[in-house]
């Protein structure tokens, strides 16, 4: 498809935010939308590579409205868009291994329950009983939601995008923003390799890349990129079907049950900031020795596949929806590592931004990109 020459809008960054928001701005009827992807395919970037979790348990009130505006549009994403996603509730189990965890963890779970998640608070011996396979002598307490579980990422992009082109949109791939041409404070254009896009209105939706986006239009947003990498094993027949999504919170250490083995990761808190998405062979050691000291069985499971990618981490581990200083560039980003499962809510709430100039669905005004000058800065615990 050849590059059109103008856009009532451009959205820049083919994951599952710019496929929802194109797909909820078309569906309330917005026309002549754009969707670049630099990538080969749709939900190839950040969304592709994560681990699929979808869940209600956080720790602030605004993530836990998002989670309960966003699942259910997974759970019926089939009947609205005609695409199978995969949703298996198998439920998150977090661990706390020490005391502070531990005393975060009930009160995370009386505001989960003050907004009608009604998530298990467990003692360690309860934790214990439910994973006979794993060594958690040190668990202390745990949380347990049933509805939690996992979806499958590229089929929430494809579905997005296909209903988005039902509707009108011109989806687009291989095409590379190089920069957005501004004048007198306002969005004129997006340049890319192919040709430049006259428009008004510009969505960054790039994920870790969305500060590269903001900095061609000369704002500054506080997006890091940080890689975050995962390996599946062979079959493991000892681990049982209805086998949670385990964290061990204390040492950002997850399993989950991914076709007949085990897909395993853990946060690397010495990364550095950036764009290196190549698997780091020697923290996959560290990894594999910690689930390991976890799951004895896997001594003797062999790596079937592995990959990195990368969080968009915001110094509060919370996205930044609405406006900029630049009139016309606005930004649904920065999810730092939940995005995937809030980005149906996300693309909705910015249809509705877009084309009202309020957030109905849920209030996310708060998540202004203004917050991190004002100080006004909302810390989510539940993040790994």
């Amino acid at each position: 498809m050849e590059i059109p020459k103008t856009a009532d809008i451009v959205i820049i960054g083919g994951g599952v935010m710019g496929a929802s928001a194109a797909y909820h701005l078309a569906r309330r009827g917005m026309k002549n939308i754009v969707l670049l992807e630099k990538e080969d395919f749709f939900g190839t970037g950040a969304t592709g590579r994560c681990a699929g979790g979808v869940r209600y348990q956080f720790s602030t009130e605004i993530n836990v409205k998002l989670s309960l505006e966003s699942l259910p549009m997974l759970e019926r994403f089939k009947e609205e868009i005609g695409q199978d996603v995969n949703y298996r509730q198998c439920g998150y189990l977090l661990i706390a291994t020490d005391e502070k965890d531990a005393a975060a963890f009930q009160h995370n779970v009386a505001l989960q329950h003050r907004l009608g998640v009604q998530t298990q608070l467990l003692r360690g011996d309860e934790v214990r009983a439910r994973l006979p396979l794993m060594k958690f002598d040190d668990a202390l307490a745990g949380t347990f939601h049933q509805k939690d579980g996992m979806v499958d990422p590229n089929s929430v992009v494809a579905g997005y995008v296909r209903a988005a082109q039902g509707l009108g949109v011109k989806a687009l791939t291989r095409v590379e923003v190089t920069g957005i041409r501004v004048s007198g404070g306002q969005v004129e254009a997006v340049e890319t390799a192919r040709g430049a896009i006259q428009t008004r209105l510009v969505l960054n939706t790039a994920g870790p890349w969305a500060g590269v986006i903001g900095e061609m239009a000369g704002v500054q947003i506080p997006i890091v990129p940080l890689r975050r990498q995962m390996f599946t094993t062979n079959t493991l027949r000892e681990v049982p079907e209805d086998f949670p999504f385990v964290i061990d919170f204390t040492q950002s250490l997850y399993f989950h049950r991914e076709g007949d083995g085990l897909l395993i990761g853990m946060s690397n808190r010495n990364e550095t900031p950036g764009f290196d998405q190549t698997v780091d062979e020697e923290f996959e050691l560290v990894n594999f020795e910690a689930a390991i000291a976890r799951m004895p069985l896997l001594e003797r499971a062999r790596r079937a596949s592995h990959w990195a990618g990368l969080y968009e981490v915001t110094p509060d581990a919370h996205p930044i929806f609405g406006g900029s200083p630049v009139d016309g560039f606005t930004i649904c980003a920065g999810f730092s590592g939940h995005g995937f499962m809030h980005g149906p809510v996300a693309g909705k709430l910015m249809s509705e931004y877009i084309l009202d100039g309020t957030f109905s669905t849920v209030d996310v005004s708060m998540l202004d990109l203004a917050r991190f000058k004002e100080g006004r800065l909302i810390k989510e615990y539940n993040v790994v």
